[in-house]
């Protein structure tokens, strides 16, 4: 491999200090071996990526690392055939930025099996307005849809709305036809989520009123669910019969507190949805479709353009819970 020169945020663990994020010029020869080198364009911020940031050995396990989870770019040089110099792609999931130097370095190695050729009727740039939470959330409406969730058979509930897969999901929904209710602890929220399309914002303390109860009222006829524990649990309770719950996060919490009565009862699914290791023929589906009969013309509007100076403090909001819409990353030119 061509050893090239590059910046790239790079996180550290320093004793006596703790964790320490910095922009560091960074050669090829220290990335891993891969197929492809790529030279990223633009990256996104994801919460994985701040957990990485943050030290989570459950993410990472090894620092110094560059977290970054997506990336979009042009191929540098290949020993797979597949791949040519030039090649646009994206890769988002599979190890990248957690184990493997990730998007938030301008330039990454991969194995060529990583790799999405660039959907005709995207842009690099779209490619990761949408990032893995505008795919993840393309996953949970298709697993909605496959399920018989369709827009005559009720509304579908979006909780952690203010996210990045949650948003993405609440516009895709309603370009389908779907009501869409959310739930959000925000208190600025309602007004950002009606401009999106909801029909209806519940406060996340008005929500979880009942949820000592086995069983709710029958709201929803499907769920995207963002996060996990209790919030995941009363948003299965209040499912109607033969609803669909997508689970796709645990930023509130990984435990689930549950009884059997809405799966018993009500014959309610909960559908698991992961992203990172998605085969590669769902994968191509997805962006298919998000290139073109599911193209969205808002998403542009819910993020926000940084560079990799601003990523710290992005991070900070993100793990503080202060973060709304999306963080796209411009990694500039290789100088």
């Amino acid at each position: 491999m061509e050893r090239l020169p590059f910046r790239a945020l790079v996180v550290s663990e320093v004793e006596g200090i703790g964790i320490r994020r910095e922009i560091q010029q960074r050669s090829t020869a220290e990335l891993p071996p891969g197929d492809v080198l790529v030279n990223v364009q633009y990256s996104s911020l994801n919460y994985k990526d701040a957990l990485s940031a943050n030290g989570n050995r459950g993410v990472t396990k090894r620092y110094p690392h560059t977290p970054g989870i997506d990336a979009a770019g042009f191929v540098v040089s290949s020993i797979d055939p597949r791949w040519q110099p030039g090649d646009p792609v994206l890769c988002t999931g599979y190890d990248l930025g957690m184990n493997t130097a990730g998007g938030f370095g301008q330039l990454i190695s991969v194995p060529g099996d990583w790799l999405v050729r660039l959907p005709e009727g995207l842009s690099l740039l779209e490619t990761m307005q949408l990032g893995t939470a505008g795919f993840t959330a393309a996953l949970c409406v298709l697993g909605l849809q496959n399920n018989g969730v369709i827009p005559q058979k009720g509304p579908v509930l979006v909780t952690g709305a203010t996210g990045g897969v949650a948003t993405i999901a609440i516009l895709l929904l309603c370009q389908l036809g779907y009501t869409v209710v959310a739930v959000s602890g925000k208190p600025d929220a309602p007004r950002f989520l009606n401009d999106l399309g909801v029909q209806e914002t519940i406060a996340r303390k008005t929500f979880l009123a009942g949820a000592d109860r086995g069983l709710l009222p029958a709201r929803w006829a499907g769920v995207v669910d963002t996060v996990g524990g209790i919030l995941l649990a009363t948003a299965i309770k209040g499912t109607g019969m033969d609803g669909v719950v997508t689970s796709c996060g645990n930023a509130a919490s990984g435990d689930l507190p549950l009884n059997v009565y809405p799966f018993i009862l009500r014959g309610v699914h909960l559908l698991g949805i992961y992203s990172a290791n998605c085969p590669m023929e769902r994968r191509l589906q997805v962006w298919h479709k998000l290139a073109n009969e599911w193209k969205m013309d808002r998403v542009s509007a819910l993020c926000r353009m940084i560079g990799l100076e601003d990523l710290d403090q992005e991070i900070n909001a993100m793990l503080a819970g202060q973060s709304k819409g999306r963080c796209v990353v411009d990694l500039g030119e290789l100088r």
